[in-house]
């Protein structure tokens, strides 16, 4: 009889130890600082280390629980079915082709619609929603209002439409989405006080409380995110907005037990996975802590987590990328516990969505629901290190800044004296400022831009209508609503109007030397829609300047290793001047080298780190 050897990877070696690991890590570094090379940090001052090990795992978590308080792990011990609602959102004002494409994505596989109203969409009213609705499941379809100020308006529709089709108050499933305090944040004016707007939302919660599957408003951490909010601020703002709309209802007599469950929860999925991840599972931390306070902790179960993909993180230009941007933020929002996920169509910054991007946008859901079977495990992340401590950080930061919120007298307050939208506008000034110096790249924008026709063509969103007239109850600074990408956008339209630009790559020695430089420069220029001319590279100044001069381009750009650049730099920029370029730049820093390459006739020196906004705003006039 044999026996079977033990084949244990880790048997024959001693334990790894963190200070062995960290003194490899120095030897590498060379001296350089270890906090600056390894450790990065999220928007909110969040340490994310290079490596976690079992010290790092949190003991307060050791025995949670998914379906146990405080449901950071899920609010159920297992996930239902396949994990989460495929929700498409939909805006068109033509009840009739509205309808059509409801059950076009119905049909392809969506399990519950989310309808807009209002500018570009559908008109608040009962015979707008009934043709809207045709042949629509709606004891199994849920269906998600999103209307603005017209919430009550479109409330009262749907509920008419329920009942005119015979569905029951008990199987009537979906959300009327009215949220006074985020509407008031994006729209900056309210046109009747936010406490009339706050008892008009809790007569919605009367209006649904014979229909356990229908909440009557939402506590909506979008806006926020969409005018540039860290992780921790939209939190914090969701839950500021959630115990203001508690307030509300206790005044009008819900207790928070029974409110908790007509409150939905809305926070912004993104291309930062993890941190995605993290946001929902500190969500539910928070929701918990919330009702615990209220005496109602185990109701926080029955809020729902709806997740949108962001808007900020769209792009323009080459939307083909969106595709992936909202791949894994679909992915992150499945894996942190989501309820219900919105998949934004790839052309949604462009215009209005087609049959084909709302048919990409559902399918992203359904290989990931279907296919990667995300939605089968419960709480996935769970046990990871850093998973768990960043949740914890993030719960942390974000409960600091809602008891900021609260101490100023609550999210109406702190909305009125401008207190969120400094706050939200401080961080998205220093976003705005690490993508413009390459500290956050975004792809296809900043990074690998496409120059040329990328093939996609959408209808315009229509010009938003008019505000309504009248005087306004309540007047404030609105949140600015923006994507990450528009100062490049605008870099690329501004050269688009004006023709085209096109720079010379003078690229000297062979292509190893220069290869890195030219690719650098090139996407570097493209950000701003600058195209350049590229060959395999040229050995002397003279054959650079003769190219030059055959191309017809009027600047020209040197570029090639440091080593290269000591040598032939200086002769090259005086054969290109001799050649008649009219603008000379050299990529990379010229070191001690600056004042005889200028004298030589270097007019620029490209490099990163750098605000490429700025400089390449600068080379468009210099190129006019």
């Amino acid at each position: 009889m044999t026996t079977t050897p033990d084949l244990t990877i880790a048997s024959d070696f001693a334990a790894a130890k963190l200070d062995q690991w960290r003194a490899m890590v120095d030897k590498a570094l060379k001296g350089s600082d270890f906090d600056k090379r390894l450790v990065s940090k999220t928007a909110d001052g969040l340490r994310i280390e290079p490596l976690y090990t079992r010290k790092d795992a949190l003991v307060s978590v050791a025995d949670a629980m998914p379906g146990a308080a405080p449901f950071t792990r899920g609010a159920k011990p297992v996930r239902d079915g396949l994990g989460w609602d495929i929700r498409t959102i939909h805006f068109e004002s033509d009840p009739a082709a509205l309808n059509a494409a409801i059950l076009d994505d119905l049909e392809g596989g969506v399990n519950s619609v989310c309808i807009h109203f209002g500018s570009n969409g559908l008109a608040a009213n009962k015979d707008a929603l009934a043709v809207t609705l045709k042949d629509v499941m709606l004891d199994v379809c849920p269906i998600v209002l999103a209307a603005g100020t017209q919430a009550f308006d479109a409330a009262t529709a749907l509920a008419a439409v329920w009942t005119e089709r015979g569905i029951a108050p008990a199987a009537r499933q979906g959300s009327f989405g009215a949220d006074p305090l985020g509407n008031l944040a994006l729209e900056g004016r309210a046109m009747e006080p936010v406490e009339t707007a706050l008892a008009r939302s809790v007569a919605l919660m009367k209006l649904c409380e014979q229909s356990p599957g229908v909440a009557a408003m939402t506590a909506d951490g979008v806006p926020y995110h969409v005018a540039g909010a860290s992780e921790a601020q939209e939190l914090a703002c969701m839950i500021a907005t959630l115990v203001a709309y508690l307030r509300a209802a206790d005044q009008g007599g819900i207790p928070s037990a029974a409110a908790l469950g007509k409150i939905n929860v809305a926070l912004a999925a993104d291309a930062d996975e993890f941190s995605t991840i993290a946001k929902l599972r500190a969500a539910r931390h928070l929701i918990w802590r919330v009702a615990d306070a209220c005496g109602a902790g185990n109701a926080a179960a029955n809020v729902k987590v709806a997740c949108p993909t962001s808007y900020r993180m769209m792009a323009k230009r080459d939307p083909w990328t969106n595709i992936l941007r909202t791949t894994i933020a679909c992915t992150g929002a499945a894996i942190g516990g989501a309820d219900a996920i919105v998949v934004l169509p790839f052309t949604f910054a462009l215009g209005k969505p087609d049959a084909f991007s709302r048919r990409v946008a559902r399918n992203v859901q359904i290989v990931c629901q279907e296919e990667s079977n995300l939605g089968r495990v419960t709480d996935p992340a769970g046990g990871s290190w850093y998973v768990e401590q960043l949740t914890e950080q993030m719960a942390r930061k974000a409960w600091e800044i809602f008891q900021d919120i609260e101490a100023r007298g609550g999210m109406l307050a702190a909305l009125t004296t401008g207190y969120v939208q400094e706050m939200v506008e401080k961080t998205a000034d220093a976003r705005a400022k690490a993508i413009a110096t390459g500290k956050q790249e975004l792809t296809g924008v900043s990074a690998f831009p496409l120059l040329g026709d990328d093939g996609v063509k959408t209808e315009p969103w229509p010009k938003p209508a008019a505000r309504a007239s009248g005087s306004p109850a309540l007047d404030i600074t609105p949140l600015r609503v923006h994507r990450l990408g528009e100062a490049f956008e605008a870099l690329r339209d501004a050269a688009d109007a004006a023709g085209g630009y096109t720079v010379f790559l003078a690229s000297m020695g062979e292509i190893a030397e220069h290869n890195v430089r030219t690719t650098w420069i090139k996407n570097y220029l493209a950000a701003g829609g600058i195209a350049t001319l590229i060959t395999d590279g040229y050995k002397t100044a003279e054959a650079a300047a003769d190219a030059f001069k055959a191309s017809g381009a009027k600047a020209a750009c040197i570029c090639s290793s440091d080593a290269v650049n000591a040598t032939l730099a200086e002769p090259t920029a005086r054969a290109l001047k001799a050649a008649g370029a009219k603008l000379v730049l050299m990529a990379g820093r010229p070191g001690d080298k600056e004042a005889a390459l200028k004298a030589a006739g270097v007019d620029q020196f490209l490099s990163a780190g750098a605000d490429a906004v700025a400089t390449l705003k600068g080379l468009q006039g210099k190129l006019a």
